[in-house]
């Protein structure tokens, strides 16, 4: 039986601007399958990637959705980690461009024992773009709404090639140079001119996956056309509604707007967090949450969510 490839978010931190005794400022790590990528990396990010048991070697791609502190301040200490380490591969940071110049000094200081190029790529804050693919997986930063310049982030899994019946190469006598084409849903012609229909000799991969981060913003209905059916989805909550016209205040989303844009983007999932520090308990924010969008979940420091295939 062929095992799953993993497709999981961790929660390293799910408070807002202040931590508290149970929640560190915002940050994720997301697998996809062979990789390892940093959102966000508040205070306190490294202790909870040792926490879980995460391997720091596998980080090499950091995401920084905007240049407040609470969700960028741990990011010095976490390079200087991982230089310590010895650590070489190049670390790409993709953030706004000002972070380079807020950090470049700490760098510098850094600099005569520094093992690895800190490589960085600035964000867009007009319009979505493409910011990395590989083989696997390509990631999308999209424009959201705050006090500061910052963006969301779309991870997709790449689409996987159909898979084609090894009984039917031996039956139909299917020459090598013919099976990629098959793969990218050709029909097969066999030698007496009978045409093999594509769907007859291969299976349907399994469907893509996609996780899709809203950080700080205001409720923001726009960015569903982006996010339009993804499997996973974060946004943030900082308040309830009874906070409502504090939220707009400041720029920020109530638990019931969070289920909102995941119900417009019909997403399979919704995990709300970035929660305000003066809420004792988030069982008001779910419940709030749950009204609009059944299948939601409050971020937990430490939980991972899986994403299954299908």
């Amino acid at each position: 039986m062929k095992t799953e490839t993993p497709f999981e978010l961790t929660i390293l931190g799910s408070s807002s601007a202040l931590p508290t005794s149970d929640r560190y400022p915002t940050a994720q790590v997301l697998r996809v399958p062979g990789r390892f990528f940093l959102i966000d990396c508040g205070e306190g990010t490294q202790i909870q990637i040792r926490r879980q048991k995460i391997s720091f070697s596998k980080i090499n791609h950091i995401f920084i959705s905007h240049l407040h502190g609470d969700h960028f301040y741990g990011l010095i200490g976490l390079l200087s980690t991982l230089n310590l380490l010895g650590l070489k591969k190049d670390i790409h940071i993709y953030s706004p461009s000002e972070l380079k110049t807020l950090i470049q000094p700490q760098l510098d200081h850094l600099k005569a024992d520094l093992q690895f190029k800190v490589i960085f790529h600035p964000l867009n804050f007009k319009k979505p773009q493409k910011i990395y693919s590989d083989k696997k997986v390509e990631v999308f930063s999209f424009p959201l709404k705050h006090s500061s310049p910052v963006c969301g982030f779309l991870f997709k899994e790449i689409p996987k090639q159909r898979n084609i019946k090894k009984e039917f190469i031996k039956q139909y006598n299917i020459p090598v140079a013919e099976i990629k084409n098959i793969k990218t849903g050709a029909d097969f012609k066999t030698t007496d001119g009978k045409v093999i229909p594509n769907a007859e000799l291969t299976t349907l991969p399994p469907r893509p996956r996609s996780y899709a981060f809203c950080t700080d913003t205001v409720f923001l209905p726009e960015i569903t056309e982006i996010i339009q059916n993804v499997d996973l989805l974060y946004h943030e909550a900082t308040f309830t509604e009874s906070m409502k016209d504090w939220a707009k205040k400041t720029l920020h989303s109530t638990a019931k707007e969070a289920a909102e844009i995941a119900r417009l983007a019909k997403a399979g999932k919704l995990i709300i967090g970035h929660f305000s520090a003066r809420y004792k308990t988030v069982s008001e924010f779910k419940k709030e949450a749950k009204s609009v969008f059944e299948n939601t979940e409050t971020a937990t420091d430490g939980n991972t969510y899986k994403v299954e295939q299908h």
